[in-house]
């Protein structure tokens, strides 16, 4: 382990030690950027704390940061989002505050096709359950977080069919809208419709290889990993994603239509 490796582990010890203090507090994990190379852009701490119930102010929790890891600097507290983003000794740490009560109506609520659940992760997406899937638990006050893993890891048919069918008609709605933007050359409309058909796309996808989404970081690295992929799939995808100024909007719009063809036919 290197010291750089170490030093991010002492981190997430001394921020969980302050987390499981707290009141409520049912589960604390860290994601995925925490393991990538401190070096790495894309390098983050970030802690995800499950509590039932609320948490201290933003105040008290930024004490109580400072107590056991050293002042937080640039401390910066989202209402909105329910996250705190801070850096210690350099590093960028983000602290996000999920209730449990919420995770679990949406876990229910994906078992049985609630209308009201599943419409909302058709446009959130599947992102939450990928992060509870492949967290690396710091601290646990029950077995809560082994449940939820095990519900989400048996998930029945029927929502994977209904993710990918809601992600397809998206998908497809977005490939006409690509279409009329290329055709009337509107920049700004053509921009919108090509990530929002990619981001649908690629989620269309990882519903046939009953995958959660993984962040849109690492989506494209992903995707290539997939079991169940369209013939030719790499390498129309790569010229679809890749910014390459020979090809004019009418020919993206084609290789997105070849895509959006393969998706549905497999």
């Amino acid at each position: 382990m290197s010291l750089m490796h170490r030093k991010v582990e002492s981190l997430a010890a001394k921020i969980t030690q302050a987390l499981s203090a707290w009141d409520k507090v049912e589960c604390v994990a860290s994601g995925e950027y925490s393991e990538v190379d401190i070096l790495d852009p894309y390098f983050a701490l970030v802690v995800d704390v499950y509590s039932r119930g609320g948490v201290p102010d933003a105040e008290s929790r930024k004490a109580a940061f400072s107590a056991v890891a050293g002042d937080p600097g640039a401390f910066e507290s989202s209402a909105a989002q329910f996250k705190d983003r801070f850096f210690i000794d350099g590093l960028p740490i983000r602290v996000e505050y999920k209730d449990v009560g919420l995770v679990d109506e949406l876990i229910a609520g994906a078992k049985v096709l609630d209308s009201k659940i599943m419409w909302g992760l058709k446009n959130s997406g599947t992102y939450v359950f990928h992060r509870l899937k492949n967290c690396r638990v710091l601290y646990k006050d029950s077995d809560w977080i082994d449940r939820v893993r095990r519900e989400i890891r048996d998930l029945p048919s029927q929502f994977w069919r209904a993710m990918r069918e809601a992600y397809q008609l998206k998908m497809e709605h977005l490939l006409a809208d690509l279409g009329a933007a290329a055709q009337s050359d509107d920049e700004y409309f053509y921009d919108v419709s090509s990530a929002a058909f990619i981001r649908y796309a690629a989620a269309a996808l990882f519903m046939a290889n009953k995958k959660f989404e993984p962040s849109h970081r690492s989506v494209s690295a992903l995707l290539s990993s997939l079991k169940k992929l369209p013939e030719d799939f790499n390498g129309r995808w790569d010229s679809l994603v890749r910014y390459d100024p020979g090809i004019s909007k009418s020919q993206r719009f084609k290789v997105a239509q070849l895509i959006a063809r393969s998706i549905l036919a497999i």
